[in-house]
């Protein structure tokens, strides 16, 4: 038996498609050159934009072809479809979504949750000099156009042991690069210190994205005033946090969530990786502590991926992004300011419902004065069961759309490309 693995998406999807292969290579099978070559095609989705949930109808009913050929001649070929897309099914109570797929892709055979894919198995790595550690899974923060929350769920965090072990191995290998990966790396550990159910109970699963039955968790001691960490004598502590105080990230003049992200970046640096980095990052979690960490380690990569969305502040609120483009900018000059050479890449949505060209405006001002090396630069396109599908219009036209999308493609990536060129 042959697989083949098509991949959509983000890092973190490729991620889980190395750990998809090992799943495979462990029964016998082996790597398809082709789709045409193998028995078992599966396809790990993304559905961050409408563009890229099209592609994926698009591979499947085209696969039909070889499909109907495969059975004529007795041959085994199945398709399965897993990853983002499957990660609405897994979660929505309806079935409306399961519904919508079937209808869309006949030709699948399987939709697997991606939850299905254990760690038990070192992932298949085709690169030899960099690797990708997931550290946490799934968001708790629900930006109005983001359909990430439902996709994979709630914020889980690895445990912390399992990810320093996974990064001394790699370096045992030989391996020079590493990236960290999570939907939201700042607040890495929060669940860990407080206990899952006291951060988010919304959108469980069956089944979890990491093993999760040997973490222990510590408790917080309360204090009428700002939190003073973990308490010393609880024996149920991880042997990392005896000598560790999480970090509190301030915000809107609250402490908001602990977070362990410092203090892991901070051990993994010291393993003497040629390259350290980590994606992708929240503004409102970014903690002075974790710019320091970033400061003392030289190895730790000076190209910073921030995401923006918006450089207007109704639009922010509209999308229920938590800073304004005044406290976005002061983020950028602490970190500018402490790491002279940084160089900032960020995500940007143009056309969000309701933008004005005044709103858009503030957008590109913001990008002159940030001056990020790259911008990925996305068409809003409503998402399943966000609530910016509930309580907005899209209603910016496309060819609007588009023109905002040149705007900042001109201003921010096209004198990149020359400068590559060149």
């Amino acid at each position: 038996m042959k697989y083949y693995i098509k991949t959509f998406g983000c890092q973190q999807n490729h991620a889980d498609s190395e750990r998809i292969e090992a799943d495979f290579k462990s029964r016998g099978y082996t790597k398809a050159r082709s789709y045409k070559s193998a028995n078992y095609i599966i396809i790990n989705t993304c559905m961050i934009r409408q563009s890229a949930e099209n592609r994926v109808y698009g591979l499947v009913n085209n696969l039909g072809k070889i499909k109907s050929e495969k059975l004529k001649k007795g041959l085994v070929f199945k398709i399965i479809v897993t990853g983002c897309m499957i990660g609405i099914v897994y979660r929505d109570k309806t079935g409306k979504y399961l519904k919508l797929l079937k209808q869309k892709m006949p030709n699948a055979d399987e939709f697997m949750p991606i939850e299905e894919v254990g760690f038990n198995l070192p992932p298949v790595r085709s690169d030899k000099v960099s690797a990708w550690v997931p550290i946490s899974n799934g968001c708790n923060n629900f930006c109005t156009y983001c359909i990430v929350p439902f996709t994979r769920g709630r914020e889980i965090s690895r445990p912390y042991e399992d990810i320093i072990t996974e990064c001394h191995e790699l370096k045992n290998k030989g391996y020079k690069n590493i990236m960290l990966l999570g939907q939201n790396v700042n607040s890495y550990g929060a669940d860990l210190l407080v206990g899952k159910n006291n951060i988010q109970v919304m959108r469980d699963a069956p089944k979890t994205y990491f093993d999760l039955e040997k973490v222990k968790v510590p408790f917080l001691r309360q204090s009428p005033g700002a939190p003073v960490g973990v308490r010393r004598s609880n024996k149920m502590m991880p042997s990392f946090l005896k000598n560790a105080k999480p970090v509190y990230v301030k915000h809107l003049g609250r402490f908001r969530i602990p977070t362990l992200f410092p203090i892991l970046l901070n051990e993994v640096a010291k393993m003497n990786f040629e390259k350290v980095e980590f994606m992708s990052s929240n503004p409102w979690d970014f903690s002075d502590e974790l710019i320091k960490v970033m400061v003392n380690n030289k190895n730790i990569s000076r190209q910073l991926h921030l995401p923006v969305q918006s450089g207007d502040d109704a639009v922010l609120k509209r999308m229920n992004r938590w800073y304004t483009s005044e406290e976005y900018l002061t983020i950028v000059k602490k970190l500018k300011n402490n790491i002279p050479n940084l160089k900032l890449t960020t995500d940007i949505i143009v056309g969000f419902c309701g933008e004005t060209d005044e709103e858009f405006q503030n957008t590109v001002t913001l990008c002159k004065k940030v001056g990020f090396s790259w911008a990925y630069v996305s068409r809003y396109s409503p998402r399943f069961n966000t609530a910016a599908t509930k309580v907005f219009k899209d209603d910016v036209p496309h060819s609007v759309k588009k023109k905002r999308w040149l705007v900042l493609e001109n201003l921010i990536n096209q004198p990149q490309l020359k400068k590559m060129i060149k």
